[in-house]
């Protein structure tokens, strides 16, 4: 079940337990008879619940990194913190856009409900904004026929969950000027057409053996993982609508592994 949602579940009983004796059971309560336990409870857990609640809701939220498709940017095992309104102010629970502020950025690390499950929250980077000619040929990124450039930058290696030890190059990705780091298996194909799935706004896209060229639909985003070749992005279940984005990830807070991590900012 959604947390928020859970939040919100335990913010209305907790408020209305607290109400409901407030206005009808304490006025017939004797001045020295203690108060039922979970009118305690309710007095004492609704403010915290309630900060809790507004603090995730439209500032910040923590999220945890599961998987090393975001390799080298962000580690499996990272704790990060994402600004909630940082693309404007959304209702909670159901994400209704109340107030814009900015839209998505090309090369932005952004949180969103993944579009094949809405109950799962993913971290991509923002490739393709509303409008975009994407193509994707040999490893690189063409932004509306504009080759964005990469830069060698060593090797890297690390070892998946399942333990098995990866060796991949390591390259220094230009979106529109940002630079961040990306990762390539040279001997991977460019994408693997098998595991395409279908999804909204799939004629926007054309595939084949090499390359992908996709027209990012008006209020959705393409999104790319950083480390390209061990990554299940739009890729492969296509665009994320505004309506399912959650934030802008801004900084590593936490890794339990790796100390040196905290603080760390997310480019």
């Amino acid at each position: 079940m959604d947390f928020a949602l859970i939040m919100f579940v335990l913010l209305l009983v907790t408020g209305c337990l607290w109400l409901l004796d407030r206005l009808l059971l304490q006025p017939k309560r004797e001045v020295s008879a203690k108060e039922p336990w979970w009118v305690e409870y309710s007095k004492s857990f609704f403010p915290v619940i309630l900060a809790v609640f507004l603090l995730r809701s439209f500032l910040v939220e923590p999220f945890k990194i599961p998987s090393g498709s975001m390799i080298p940017t962000l580690q499996v095992g990272d704790f990060i913190v994402v600004n909630k309104f940082a693309y404007g102010i959304r209702l909670p629970i159901i994400g209704t856009k109340l107030y814009a502020i900015n839209s998505p950025a090309r090369g932005d690390v952004m949180v969103f409900h993944y579009p094949e499950n809405p109950s799962l929250d993913y971290i991509k980077r923002v490739v393709g904004l509303p409008g975009d000619r994407i193509l994707y040929r040999n490893k690189v990124v063409f932004v509306n026929e504009i080759p964005q450039e990469q830069q060698p930058d060593g090797d890297y290696n690390y070892i998946e969950s399942t333990l098995n030890f990866v060796h991949a190059e390591r390259r220094k990705e230009s979106l529109t000027g940002r630079t961040h780091s990306i990762l390539m298996n040279p001997e991977a194909p460019s994408i693997h057409l098998s595991s395409v799935a279908e999804f909204p706004h799939q004629e926007s896209c054309r595939y084949n053996d090499s390359e992908l060229r996709c027209t990012v639909p008006a209020g959705h985003y393409f999104m790319l993982g950083d480390n390209r070749d061990n990554s299940r992005d739009s890729r492969y279940w296509g665009f994320v609508p505004d309506k399912m984005i959650v934030g802008k990830a801004f900084m590593v807070w936490m890794n339990f592994n790796d100390l040196k991590r905290i603080g760390l900012s997310i480019n």
